[in-house]
């Protein structure tokens, strides 16, 4: 059903959270404002006035800090001025279309976004296209990782390394530009987009083959000790390049890059105990190292710089997650940030929003009640992929992506353990296949869309403290309560130069 069929439901709630400012990238750009008509009167019930005051008082409370600071010998009657120049809230992106776009333009709009309005960009370390040919990993940037290559590509969706650059430009990018960069992901058990193709075609020997090519439920009736004798040099080699291939991403970054998602969605193999023993596991995904969450961040804080942050991360907001990071931790794995996904991949889920309905808990309390949950393990909490597909491709479900996307950011920024969130595809019709084509804030040919312009009034505005203050005496004392991070300080001393320094408030 298009949602413009059922706008007639639809109704303005006078003087109920329907106030939406004008957003814009800087003055010189057209102006936008949501239309509050495209949301149910049941969405501002959920999201009432009662519920923005509290977001602000926690917002407040959680994402400011007081600060002072004295300037001598400043020139009386002139003014001194207080940018914000950073955040220490992590706003992120996933980095996958990295000068894939197909033209000059797109990719220098794609690229300008980091800096601006993300100070911190995911890296895809996918096993299975990142290595694709066994023993070549793609550090180092051919022919075919190119721009002038991708601007000439027909179906640049049919090759094998879209979405999936080469990690040595995008990493020497982030550098040259101070972003923050997240590897993801080290392990994880996926047979569809981790799993390299060759363990199965070049390492498995035809009994391997012959022993473990059997439904898995059937092949699963076995114990683990007869799974592992039957397919000994199968399971045998997996591990021990598995563990290997996260030694060399340790050896070849070093502290270069500043977090990595050790392991990827493995909740779904924690049964209560992190150590068993055993020889191999009968995962959820398939056949996987016995113990490998454990082992995996083992050898990861083995061969990483103690500064680098190693981050469990899962789709799985559920007890049995906590319970499975709490189990890593005691038993020695550095864990220093927990990570939680939020997809609404289904047009119809972000629509059920719009409507006021209970959608995978994205109501305020579901969304406090989930990461209270994960606080459990007193961890940082990093929303590292999210999704907020747009319903329709037209104004209106423009519009209702946008102020979604507002009000969850909002609430997620006032949650106390939270250290970042991470949009997933900034760009519509770039996502894996089965991910919808209208969950980015950019259209395809890198046109904002009216959630980038909400994402940039709260990152680049809403969030950020700047101000004037005049000096009276040649003793300036500066006290303000500003958002976290970095700040400039520029003024004239007594003899007419123009002063800098830079300060952090934390």
């Amino acid at each position: 059903m298009k949602i413009t069929k059922i706008l007639s439901a639809f109704c303005v709630v006078a003087g109920v959270a329907t106030s939406f400012l004008t957003v814009s990238v800087n003055a010189d750009e057209a102006k936008y404002t949501p239309n509050p008509a495209v949301m149910s009167e049941e969405f501002y019930k959920l999201w009432n006035d009662d519920v923005q005051k509290e977001i602000d008082a926690r917002i407040e409370k959680y994402r400011k800090a007081d600060a002072e600071v004295t300037l001598e010998n400043v020139k009386p009657g002139t003014d001194v001025k207080v940018e914000q120049i950073s955040h220490e809230f992590i706003f992120g992106a996933h980095i996958f279309n990295f000068r894939q776009l197909g033209s000059a333009e797109c990719n220098q709009r794609y690229e300008d976004l980091y800096g601006t309005l993300f100070n911190s960009a995911t890296v895809a370390f996918y096993w299975q296209r990142f290595e694709w040919v066994k023993g070549q990993p793609r550090f180092k940037t051919t022919e075919i990782d190119t721009a002038e290559y991708w601007n000439k590509s027909e179906n640049p969706k049919s090759e094998f390394h879209w979405r999936r650059p080469s990690s040595d430009q995008c990493v020497e990018f982030c550098e040259s530009k101070g972003i923050r960069i997240h590897g993801h992901p080290m392990v994880w058990g996926n047979r569809g987009w981790q799993h390299p193709k060759w363990m199965w075609d070049v390492v498995a020997t035809p009994e391997d083959k012959k022993f473990l090519d059997i439904p898995r439920a059937e092949l699963y009736k076995k114990t683990t000790d007869e799974i592992y004798a039957g397919a000994k040099n199968y399971c045998d080699v997996y591990e021990t390049t598995m563990f290997e291939r996260v030694k060399q991403l340790a050896e070849h970054y070093g502290d270069r890059i500043d977090s990595w998602d050790v392991v990827n969605e493995s909740s779904v193999d924690f049964h209560g105990n992190v150590e068993t023993g055993e020889k191999m596991m009968k995962s959820a995904y398939g056949p996987m190292p016995g113990d490998y969450p454990l082992k995996s961040f083992r050898v990861a804080q083995k061969y990483l710089p103690e500064s680098v942050l190693l981050n469990i991360n899962d789709y799985a907001n559920n007890q049995n997650y906590v319970n499975q990071t709490k189990a890593l931790m005691a038993a020695g794995c550095k864990i220093d940030i927990i990570g939680s996904q939020m997809h609404l991949f289904n047009p119809q889920q972000t629509l059920n929003v719009a409507l006021g309905k209970n959608e995978a808990g994205m109501t305020p309390q579901g969304i406090w009640d989930r990461m209270e949950l994960l606080s459990q393990v007193n961890l940082p909490i990093h929303l590292s992929e999210i999704t907020i597909t747009a319903p329709n491709d037209d104004a209106v479900g423009r519009d209702i992506q946008a102020i979604v996307a507002r009000n969850f950011y909002r609430m997620w920024f006032s949650i106390p353990n939270m250290m970042g969130i991470t949009w997933w595809n900034v760009v519509d019709d770039c996502g894996a296949p089965g991910e919808p084509l209208t969950s980015g804030l950019f259209t395809r040919d890198m046109q904002p869309k009216p959630s980038f312009y909400a994402l940039d009034q709260l990152i680049n505005h809403e969030w950020k403290t700047n101000f004037t203050q005049k000096a009276e005496n040649a003793t300036v004392d500066l006290k303000f309560r500003g958002f976290k991070g970095k700040y400039r300080i520029t003024w004239t001393d007594a003899d007419g130069s123009v002063k800098t320094m830079e300060t952090v408030v934390h």
